[in-house]
């Protein structure tokens, strides 16, 4: 979930299911924590259909909300299922093929889609001085 308040000089990460860690952020007020529910792979999920156009493949695109998909296979696992089933030849790398997937297409389509990649935008709009994106 995406936190958009001021936070007290420390935040709690929750690392993996049942481990917490406490991190210390300093008393900052330029500090806003944003973070994807599951993985940053949640806000490429509205671009199902250049990603099966990458891996070489048509399996379905997850369904429901991009930021509410996990179910013990989370997004990450599940573009990389695609790749590995499709005529790609080569495994999902994040990096590579994560930058592909964002040059093809409008950022606005996952905005749209997801809430808290649009609270995280407009954060940084806000910041900026911009105007949110409604």
């Amino acid at each position: 979930m995406l936190y958009q308040e001021r936070l007290k000089p420390w935040i709690v990460v929750n690392l993996l299911p049942n481990f917490q860690r406490v991190v210390m952020v300093g008393n900052n007020p330029n500090f806003y924590p944003h973070a994807a529910s599951y993985e940053f792979e949640a806000w490429l999920l509205p671009f199902w259909s250049t990603i099966q156009k990458l891996a070489k493949h048509n399996k379905s695109a997850p369904s429901g909300n991009p930021e509410k998909v996990n179910h013990d296979n989370p997004p990450s696992q599940r573009i990389k299922e695609i790749f590995e089933l499709g005529k790609s030849s080569r495994s999902y790398n994040k990096a590579r093929d994560a930058k592909k997937i964002l040059e093809q297409n409008d950022l606005m389509d996952a905005i749209e889609a997801c809430s808290e990649l649009k609270a995280f935008i407009n954060t940084i709009l806000s910041l900026s001085g911009r105007d949110a994106i409604l």
